[in-house]
């Protein structure tokens, strides 16, 4: 069962209007094109919906609707996977389809809600009327079948807009939707083209062929993974935004790497060093016992991992998740570099030897994903705070704030973002049950407070 996430606004009547729904479709006609789900796709098919919302100052809302849909209409004639469905080839494998002659097309969607304003849905603490704004909550990616691969929602609010995107997490990672997102909103500023195109050669990434057994629905594949007897209560969860500054992240960093030694131990770098800092503090916000144990999963880039590598702008997936797990009171106990040399050794052991050995064995036996299989009390990191989001400029300025949706969200999962401003500074996005986040905003030590 999918996990609640709650906010103390739990409860919220509906306070978003839907006005419109459109089809927008590429601008040109592009044929019929087909691009094959591989192997770092297919595990993605029982996700959900990535969810991301960006908040925007002011702007005339009719005018941002057009320039949006016409722009959308543009990028799409690159970024045409978008535009298309999921299906199954004569063979039963997944793939994409892009056909004019067939339904195609991105759901746009235009609401407002007038009573809300941008500071209510920037704030740290998630808000429930989130769910109103992000469009395809709770919707699985295999939905994907018979539903657009992308649906974007306009919101008018009391004082700017809100652009809420959902994107089917088996067609493209967090690298390419960010590319798709930059793109868009170089086109809407008024270039004639795209600076940077999407590589879709997803083959050769992989040259492999799988045909899964896809459940009936979410609530089937949910249910598959519990055992007689074994079905609980989706765990009550919050979410919350810690702003780490530059200088605190600098002084995490220096902390860790204080008794580094020079030509006998490698530096830590910023993401290692939040790692564990984070690592830390959610073991002591969880209050486990000495001898249980908890995992740290990182969702990794494979591009420049892979044998031969693909370009930045290879379109798809190309992350797998890498694992690392210890005792708590082991971790806590050692000093922060203990784990962060842990971090330090599955990162770079994740060569194309083990992402070949990793793909080879999921081929040999395809699974597909479920939560708990991020592990025991993980912390699991997605997201990364080199994607500009705070550069998707539109043409009425950059983002007042970006947030991620409640989809793909469980116990331990954390997003990082750029921190706004330009600084070198990382919000971090966490997502935990109720008590131990409680026990996370007592924390001076993971807070950085003098």
């Amino acid at each position: 069962m999918a996990p609640e996430l709650i906010s103390k606004e739990d409860g919220v009547v509906n306070k978003v209007n839907i006005i419109k729904k459109t089809n927008v479709l590429p601008s040109k006609k592009i044929g019929r094109k087909e691009c094959p789900l591989v192997t770092f796709d297919l595990p993605y098919v029982t996700f959900y919906y990535n969810q991301k919302l960006l908040l925007y100052k002011g702007a005339d809302f009719q005018q941002v609707v057009e320039k949006l849909k016409e722009g959308l209409a543009v990028v799409l004639e690159e970024f045409y996977p978008l535009a298309g469905r999921l299906q199954k080839d004569e063979e039963g494998v997944l793939r994409v389809v892009c056909d004019d002659d067939e339904n195609v097309g991105v759901e746009f969607i235009e609401a407002v809600a007038k009573d809300i304003d941008i500071d209510e849905l920037a704030k740290e603490e998630a808000s429930s009327i989130l769910h109103q704004i992000n469009p395809y909550t709770n919707v699985m990616n295999l939905e994907g079948l018979h539903r657009p691969l992308l649906v974007v929602q306009v919101t008018k609010l009391k004082d700017g807009i809100a652009i809420g995107c959902g994107v089917n997490h088996a067609v493209l990672d967090g690298n390419s939707t960010w590319h798709f997102m930059n793109s868009w909103a170089e086109i809407c500023r008024g270039s004639t083209a795209i600076s940077v195109i999407p590589f879709h050669d997803r083959i050769k990434a992989r040259n492999t062929r799988v045909k899964l057994d896809l459940p009936k629905s979410a609530e089937a594949h949910e249910r598959s993974g519990e055992s007689n007897g074994d079905a609980k209560p989706a765990p009550l969860l919050r979410e919350k935004i810690f702003r780490f500054s530059e200088t605190a992240v600098n002084k995490i960093k220096s902390e860790v790497n204080s008794n580094v030694t020079n030509g006998t131990t490698k530096s830590f770098s910023t993401f290692q060093s939040l790692g564990v800092h984070l690592w830390r503090a959610v073991t002591r916000a969880r209050q486990l016992k000495p001898e249980d144990y908890t995992v740290f999963a990182v969702f990794m880039d494979c591009r420049k991992r892979v044998d031969p590598p693909m370009p930045d702008n290879y379109f798809g997936n190309l992350i797998q998740a890498v694992f690392t797990v210890t005792a708590a009171g082991l971790l806590l106990a050692s000093p922060p570099e203990f784990g962060a040399t842990m971090l330090q050794n599955v990162i770079q052991s994740h060569d194309s030897k083990a992402i070949n050995k990793r793909s080879e064995e999921w081929e040999a036996e395809p699974k597909l994903f479920r939560y708990k299989d991020a592990g025991i009390n993980p912390v699991a990191i997605g997201s990364s705070p080199r994607f500009q989001v705070y550069d998707v400029d539109f043409g009425w300025g950059k983002p007042e704030a970006v947030r991620s949706g409640s989809n793909n969200k469980f116990d331990g999962m954390v997003y990082l973002y750029q921190g706004k401003g330009g600084s070198k500074g990382i919000d971090v996005e966490v997502t935990l049950e109720a008590e131990a986040m409680e026990h996370l905003e007592k924390d001076k030590m993971f807070l950085m407070e003098v």
